[in-house]
């Protein structure tokens, strides 16, 4: 497995907060080796402390030997009082931060201090909830002020823009709820069915069924079936509510052979297919997930909404079952029959090593014979031991 690394960095805003005292945090959307996006929180003080250590974790190229061999990038103290001006006007000095950062030598880029400063925290995911009833203010940095980054070949992160098909009422704090025709602006993608919106100043998870892009139906982002199939180990057992979802107990195999966006993957368990929930799901090898987005509850499907509204004339692509089927039981039987000829292949090569003919020994030769092949030398000092 390719080890982790960031391949770019966003800084999307901040964030006052007001639990437990009044505070402010970046939000910073982080793009892994993997494609995948993660949204973080950090106060300044926090990205102070990291920079400090940093510098002398790489006492060179911080410039503490020599000033003229300083690479990392400079970050100015927090003030003993930040304010909205404060934290606002920071904001480019941030980005031009982390873009400089991630440019630096890949043992300093990808070391595991830059690493693990990134990741997700719980309280990433679940913020700590107001004691006092004020929610977060949130304040998104302007397209105008942030910089583009060039060398990031993969272009910059733009949040997008999605429609809610129908109304969805939150079950959970966490959530945002939406009525139809509403327009939120995704934040994070998760592979388990929960998007990261936000809308105006809310913010909150919702359901990926319940959004569809503005522009088209097709997702461009859903690949297509890989009948190949990749192992995963179910964590938790679920039985299927509807007939074309697959009854699997917990630590069972499967093969998933189509990720879809709504959080429901088609797997392929002997040569039955059906919807299962990712959430349930870990890919075979990999060490048991600390995400707590595992804590919440199964996303429903695109065809559980019966009110959806889609503003688009032509339909989002639907595999029926009967097809993932049919095409899985093909792949399979193309599989086995390759599998059948390098096993026969295996046999003949085997039995024609058996066969081939084993070098002969040859007989010992005589006392008599040795004594004319040796020397006269050896002759006289065998004669003399006689």
């Amino acid at each position: 497995m390719a080890e982790p690394y960031i391949r770019h960095v966003q800084l999307l805003g901040f964030e006052k907060r007001f639990s437990p005292s009044q505070h402010y945090v970046y939000m910073f959307m982080v793009k892994w080796q993997d494609l995948t996006e993660k949204l973080v929180y950090r106060k300044y003080t926090e990205i102070y402390e990291f920079h400090k250590a940093l510098k002398e974790m790489f006492p060179i190229e911080s410039g503490e030997i020599s000033k003229e061999h300083r690479t990392i990038p400079h970050l100015p103290a927090p003030k003993w009082f930040d304010g909205l001006r404060s934290t606002e006007n920071r904001q480019v000095t941030l980005a031009d931060y982390c873009s400089s950062l991630l440019n630096l030598p890949t043992k300093i880029s990808r070391c595991p201090h830059v690493l693990n400063f990134f990741k997700v925290r719980p309280d990433d995911v679940n913020p700590t909830a107001n004691t006092n009833g004020r929610k977060p203010e949130t304040f998104l940095l302007k397209s105008e002020n942030a910089k583009k980054n060039v060398s990031d070949i993969t272009g910059p992160i733009i949040l997008q823009s999605y429609r809610a098909i129908a109304d969805y009422e939150k079950n959970t704090k966490s959530e945002l709820s939406v009525k139809a025709s509403d327009v939120v602006e995704v934040v994070e993608k998760t592979e388990n069915g929960w998007w990261f919106c936000q809308m105006k100043n809310k913010r909150g998870w919702v359901p990926a069924a319940y959004l569809e892009p503005l522009d088209s139906p097709e997702e461009s982002e859903e690949q297509d079936p890989n009948y190949e199939g990749e192992l995963h180990v179910t964590t938790k057992g679920y039985s299927g509510d509807l007939e074309d979802e697959l009854n699997v107990e917990e630590g069972e195999t499967v093969e998933v052979i189509h990720k879809l966006l709504d959080g429901w993957w088609v797997v392929r368990r002997g040569s039955k297919t059906g919807y299962f929930p990712a959430m349930y799901l870990q890919k075979s090898g990999d060490a048991p997930s600390a995400d707590v987005n595992q804590k919440k509850s199964l996303p429903p499907r695109r065809r559980t909404i019966s009110n959806a509204n889609s503003i688009h004339t032509k339909k989002r692509t639907e595999i029926s079952q009967e097809t993932y089927r049919r095409n899985s039981k093909k792949y399979l039987k193309q599989r086995q029959s390759t599998f059948d000829n390098m096993k026969s292949m295996s046999i003949v090569e085997q039995n024609e090593m058996e066969n081939k003919a084993q070098p002969a020994i040859p007989p010992r030769p005589s006392k008599k014979l040795i004594l004319d092949k040796c020397s006269e030398h050896t002759k006289n000092k065998i004669q003399t031991v006689n």
